[in-house]
C-alpha cells in the first residue's frame, strides 16, 4: 500500500492564496471604513475605483477575515473557504447586476463592482481547486488520498516451457472439444477456461488442473 504525501506547493498556493486575496478585500474594506460611508446608502462613494458603503465594507473586512482564519487553520480549509467564497462572489455579482441603481442594492454596486466580483470569485474558485479538484491527481497531491500499488498482471503470452506444453495442450482439448472426441478430463478442463476472459487466466486454470492431479 502506498500513501500519498502532501506536496508543499498545493500547500503553500492555498494558505498564501487565501491571505493575498484576503488583504485587497480588507484594503478596499477598511479605505471604506476610513471615509466614513453611510452603512445603508445605495449610492456609493467611490473607492479603489469601484463603489462602496458602510456595509460593503464590512462585509468585505468580514469576508478577509475569514480568509485569513481559514489560511491560518490549514491549507485543506483554506482551500475549502476560498471555493466556497469564491462562488458565493460570483453568485452575488451577478444578483447585483440585477439591482444596479434601484433601491435594492443594498450594497450601493456598480458595474465595476460586478467585475471585481467576478475576478475576484474566478481566482479563489482557481486557487482553492488548484491540485484538488482535478480527475487524475497527482501521487503527491494531499488530496489524492490513499492509494494501492496494484501487483503487475501475469504476462500474456507463455514464456516458461511448462506454460508453452500448457498452451499447446489447451489447443488440442480445444479442438478435441470442437470435434466431439475429447476426454472427461479435456471437456472439464476446457468447461472451467472458459468461466475466464484473459489469456494468461485461461493457461492458469489449465496449470491448475495439472498441479491439483500431481
Amino acid at each position: 500500500m502506498h500513501l500519498s504525501l502532501p506536496h508543499p506547493q498545493v500547500l503553500t498556493v492555498h494558505r498564501v492564496g487565501a491571505v493575498a486575496v484576503a488583504a485587497v478585500i480588507a484594503v478596499f474594506g477598511i479605505l471604506g471604513f476610513a471615509g466614513g460611508l453611510a452603512f445603508f446608502s445605495t449610492e456609493g462613494e467611490p473607492i479603489l475605483g469601484m463603489s462602496s458603503n458602510g456595509l460593503l465594507s464590512a462585509v468585505s473586512v468580514v469576508t478577509a477575515g475569514v480568509l485569513v482564519a481559514a489560511a491560518a487553520r490549514g491549507a485543506r480549509i483554506a482551500s475549502t473557504v476560498m471555493i466556497l467564497v469564491g462562488a458565493l462572489f460570483i453568485v452575488s455579482g451577478l444578483l447585483s447586476l440585477a439591482v444596479l441603481r434601484t433601491e435594492l442594492n443594498l450594497l450601493a454596486f456598480e458595474f465595476s463592482n460586478v467585475v471585481f466580483s467576478a475576478v475576484a470569485g474566478l481566482t479563489l474558485l482557481l486557487l482553492g481547486a488548484y491540485g484538488r479538484l482535478t480527475g487524475d491527481l497527482p501521487e503527491d497531491s494531499p488530496y489524492a488520498g490513499a492509494r494501492e500499488t496494484l501487483a503487475p498482471e501475469p504476462p500474456e503470452y507463455p514464456s516458461t516451457p511448462a506454460e508453452i506444453a500448457a498452451e499447446q495442450a489447451m489447443r488440442n482439448a480445444e479442438i478435441a472439444v470442437v470435434q466431439h472426441v475429447a476426454t472427461a478430463d479435456q471437456r472439464r478442463r476446457v468447461a472451467a477456461m472458459a468461466q475466464v476472459r484473459t489469456r494468461a487466466d485461461r493457461r492458469r486454470v489449465w496449470m491448475e488442473f495439472d498441479s491439483s492431479s500431481v
